[in-house]
């Protein structure tokens, strides 16, 4: 991962759980975390696939949460909101709500295991408790469907995401 990307990460990662919050209580939202950030990830990594692209993200900045806010009726004007990277969000909320985008995502990253989104791509029953709300199609679908067609742009034709 480029290190540049981390706080975009953080950020991003950060905003979808509040946004989504964990239901339960302190192991809860640590798996519910786990699971943003390793969306996120994802997300941010083919969002930003070379150096080149994570270092003109340092210079411009991601653009932060406005929009976002806007979608799902959240917000504040906290500066680590500025941060957020709104496709990025998006792409990781299409992420955790279809387990066979995610596969296909996460299959198109370089040299990268499976294992190490397990949470992600596999979740046990606790994650899913933990992350009901993160995961439901239906409450992610106004951010989902801010940049779903570019996301599947991104991973290129396959007739199974045109059904």
């Amino acid at each position: 991962m480029h290190a540049d990307l981390t706080p975009v990460i953080a950020a991003t990662a950060q905003w979808l759980t509040r946004a989504f919050p964990a239901s339960g209580g302190a192991l809860a939202a640590a798996l519910c975390e786990a699971q943003a950030r390793q969306a996120v990830t994802v997300a941010a990594r083919l969002r930003y696939p070379s150096a080149m692209d994570a270092a003109l993200l340092s210079l411009a900045g991601p653009g932060g949460s406005a929009r976002l806010d806007q979608v799902t009726g959240g917000g504040d004007e906290d500066a680590w909101r500025t941060w957020v990277d709104e496709v990025v969000a998006s792409w990781a909320a299409c992420l955790l709500a279809d387990p066979h985008l995610a596969r296909l995502a996460v299959g198109s990253l370089d040299a990268d295991t499976p294992a190490e989104f397990r949470r992600l791509l596999a979740p046990d029953a606790t994650d899913l408790r933990s992350a009901v709300l993160l995961r439901h199609p239906d409450l992610l679908f106004p951010v989902a469907t801010l940049h779903h067609a570019a996301l599947l742009a991104r991973l290129g034709p396959d007739p199974a995401l045109v059904a």
